[in-house]
C-alpha cells in the first residue's frame, strides 16, 4: 500500500509532497495504516472536502491511498479536514520521519 500527501499553500507557498510505502517500512508502523483508513473511512470520502470559510495562508492537503489496484484522492482545505481525518495524516508525516 502506498499514501501520497501533498501539502500546498501556506504563508510561503512551497508545495511538500510527502509518499509512504508499507513495504519500506517497518511492520509495525505498517499495520496501523490499514486501521487508521478504516476510521477515517477513507475510501468513503469525497474527492473533494469544501471548506465553508476558506482562509489565505492555510495549507490545502491531497491525500491519495493506492492499494491493491484501488486509488482514492482527497483534497482538503486546512480549515476543513474532518477530526477523522486528521490521525492519518499525522502518521503519514510520522512515518515518513522516522523511517527514512
Amino acid at each position: 500500500m502506498r499514501v501520497y500527501l501533498e501539502r500546498t499553500g501556506g504563508f510561503a507557498g512551497m508545495p511538500r509532497t510527502t509518499k509512504v510505502d508499507t513495504a519500506d517500512i517497518s511492520q509495525e508502523t505498517a499495520k496501523q495504516l490499514p486501521q487508521l483508513l478504516q476510521e477515517s473511512d477513507f475510501f468513503n470520502l469525497p474527492a473533494y472536502i469544501d471548506s465553508p470559510s476558506p482562509k489565505p495562508d492555510r495549507f490545502n492537503y491531497m491525500l491519495t491511498v493506492e492499494d491493491d489496484g484501488k486509488t482514492h484522492t482527497v483534497s482538503v482545505g486546512e480549515s476543513a479536514v474532518p477530526e477523522n481525518l486528521r490521525p492519518l495524516i499525522s502518521w503519514i508525516n510520522s512515518a515518513a520521519r522516522t523511517e527514512v
